[in-house]
């Protein structure tokens, strides 16, 4: 159902709006961790060890779906804040087409430099050839992931945050099923968890692509407007290409990082594995919670209604700290118990480097939520230069300083630290920019400011 995002209270229409994106990739995480737990349990540390190593990785093409996802979802909210429907229905054929030729490309590349990336990430010999065919499993996969994000941008641009949701709770369970299917009873080893994936991901996919089409079809246009239009590609890549590069760096990072982490052995590697898949789930809800800010600043930048704009960061703060404090609890609390659900009580190393890792980025958590809280509303407003000085720094100051502290402190934990230091510079710049965007609305539009509520 779609969902005017321009109306009712700021704060009751964003949570409503949010909190279903939030149960969305909590279920979305369910897949990476699912892989990791199915691997480490059911097949040995060094098959974890390899799923931890390939997700590296995978990161790279999800940038590329991600930033398909926000610069369709981005253009869309506003077109559609604005009423102005033919455009959008254009907006999301364009996103298809162009989501489609990109992902075709990154698949050749994929495919033919597979293994050159994982040797540069150094990666062990014991889980290369593991790591390899998992990679390349999951790299043909990458159509469904790609038409996936873009569906689920278009119906979060439309207001639409619970038909993902269903999708994502029932393709989730699946994959836990289906991974212990393949591994426990055909013993397909680490290619039955990537299979699992290929195949539920699709199912999502070709459902919520149907859906969509359904959905623009009983949108009513006054006009026509071609499939593909260079004048709105323009727009989405405004916003995707800084998504992507964003995202991307970021990924490019962590496999330097991996690079470093790998130099301390397996058992550090596999532990690091479970706890980053633990640490990314708070990371990517808090993310995918910005990005649904996106889609309401969008929405009402395209209705003129700025003043609902800072009402939205207030709320969203609140909404995102609110999560931080369970996450929190768990992970310095009962870190112990989840990380075993990944491993054994006999991988010592693993799991002792997994609880420091926790333990230390998890106070931070609150840091980095405001931060994507501000960069929510920044991606919306199309101000995509500071959001990348803020994602850049951040970036930037965790490779070197993950490099830098961990020869200091002749230990992995040097690594882990580096994470909370770039979190808070990073945030510290986010929420000023956010803050100076505030000032352009309130000097150069206070006149169209309109009272909603």
């Amino acid at each position: 159902m779609n969902k005017d995002l321009t109306t009712g209270n700021p704060q009751k229409v964003l949570w409503l709006f949010c909190l279903p994106m939030f149960g969305s990739i909590v279920f979305q995480q369910i897949y990476n961790i699912a892989d990791s737990l199915v691997a480490g349990k059911f097949i040995g540390e060094n098959a974890l060890a390899a799923v931890g190593n390939s997700y590296n990785i995978t990161l790279i093409f999800i940038a590329f779906a991600f930033g398909c996802n926000i610069g369709c979802s981005v253009i869309v909210s506003e077109l559609f804040g604005a009423k102005k429907f033919s455009e959008m229905k254009s907006a999301i054929y364009t996103s298809l087409l162009s989501g489609g030729i990109l992902c075709s490309l990154l698949m050749i590349i994929g495919l033919l430099s597979c293994n050159t990336m994982l040797t540069l990430m150094k990666t062990q010999s014991e889980i290369m050839s593991a790591s390899a065919l998992y990679l390349k499993i999951y790299i043909w996969g990458l159509p469904f992931l790609f038409f996936y994000n873009i569906a689920t941008g278009i119906f979060s641009a439309l207001g639409d945050s619970k038909t993902p949701f269903i999708f994502l709770a029932l393709s989730s369970t699946a994959n836990i099923l289906a991974d212990i299917l393949f591994v426990k009873v055909f013993s397909m080893g680490i290619a039955g968890v990537a299979w699992a994936t290929f195949f539920c991901q699709g199912i999502s996919c070709i459902f919520s692509i149907i859906i969509i089409l359904k959905r623009l079809s009983k949108i009513p246009t006054n006009k026509e407007m071609p499939i593909f239009s260079w004048a709105i590609f323009k727009k989405i890549a405004v916003v995707a290409v800084p998504s992507i590069l964003q995202q991307s760096f970021i990924s490019i990072g962590n496999m330097m990082i991996q690079g470093c982490i790998n130099s301390y052995g397996v058992s550090v590697a596999a532990g690091y594995s479970a706890a980053v898949k633990l640490n990314n789930l708070i990371i990517t809800s808090l993310t995918t919670i910005g990005n649904g800010i996106s889609n309401f600043t969008a929405q009402n930048l395209g209705g003129h209604k700025y003043n609902r704009i800072q009402e939205g960061f207030k709320a969203g703060l609140k909404l995102v700290w609110l999560l931080c404090i369970p996450f929190c609890i768990l992970y310095i609390i009962f870190s112990k118990y989840l990380l075993l659900l990944f491993m054994n009580e006999s991988s010592t190393t693993a799991l002792l480097t997994a609880r420091q890792f926790l333990l230390i980025l998890s106070p931070f958590y609150f840091v980095v939520a405001a931060k994507l809280v501000a960069d929510g509303i920044l991606r919306g407003t199309s101000a995509m230069i500071p959001f990348m000085v803020a994602t850049f720094t951040d970036l930037i100051l965790r490779v070197l300083l993950a490099f830098i502290l961990s020869d200091l402190i002749k230990s992995s934990i040097g690594i882990w630290c580096a994470w909370p230091i770039g979190w808070i510079i990073a945030m510290v710049l986010s929420v000023t920019f956010y803050y100076q965007k505030l000032k352009t609305f309130k000097s150069n539009f206070t006149s169209k400011i309109i009272e909603t509520y």
